[in-house]
């Protein structure tokens, strides 16, 4: 039972998708603490709208494999606006600091995080990151757009988790990390908690 406000909530069974809380919520339903979240801020930019049409679809560059983030990509959206981002810069929360996890990534990543930290800077290394994958872009062809904030499940021994984390705790099932891939595995994403909640 699950009592909020004048109200409560009895279930047999129950699937918990908390985003940047779900570590707290599974450790106070009694599972172990690791992983943990630790939030990134992402920053987007987006075309002027003379220049939107540079893009017509979607481009990503080549991910590193070894980190869970896609890297500065183009999306149109239905409402015609072509967005670049996002960024992947730690936040740096308290709770973040004094998971020894966040320590052990800082160390392998110090050259991605002083490449980030260059990003939210300066508009212009983040243009030229973007050029990468569109060598037409011009640092006057782009506006700022909207920030974000990712939770990412960040191990105990520093690894950043790319795929679902999943703990049972009794009959509540808890989503301990769910990337981003949107619409595009919806569907898919949904069948595999199903299922995990199933067994």
């Amino acid at each position: 039972m699950v009592e909020y406000g004048q109200s409560a909530t009895t279930a047999r069974h129950a699937i918990a998708c908390a985003g940047a809380f779900s570590d707290r919520l599974a450790v106070a339903s009694g599972a172990q603490p690791n992983p943990r979240i630790v939030p990134f801020r992402g920053a987007y930019l987006k075309l002027a709208p003379e220049r939107r049409d540079l893009v017509r679809g979607l481009i990503y560059p080549v991910p590193d494999p070894s980190l869970p983030f896609l890297g500065v990509h183009f999306s149109r959206h239905v409402d015609g606006n072509v967005y670049l981002g996002p960024t992947a810069l730690l936040e740096p929360h308290l709770r973040s600091l004094t998971w020894p996890g966040t320590w052990r990534m800082a160390r392998r990543w110090w050259r991605t995080g002083i490449a980030e930290l260059r990003f939210a800077a300066r508009r212009g290394a983040y243009v030229r990151e973007a050029q990468r994958v569109l060598p037409d872009l011009r640092p006057e062809g782009v506006e700022p757009a909207f920030t974000g904030t990712r939770a990412q499940a960040l191990a105990r021994d520093g690894t950043l988790l790319d795929d679902f984390a999943f703990s049972r705790q009794g009959n509540v099932l808890h989503v301990r990390n769910a990337p981003s891939p949107a619409a595009t595995s919806s569907l898919a994403i949904a069948r595999y908690v199903v299922d995990e909640a199933l067994e």
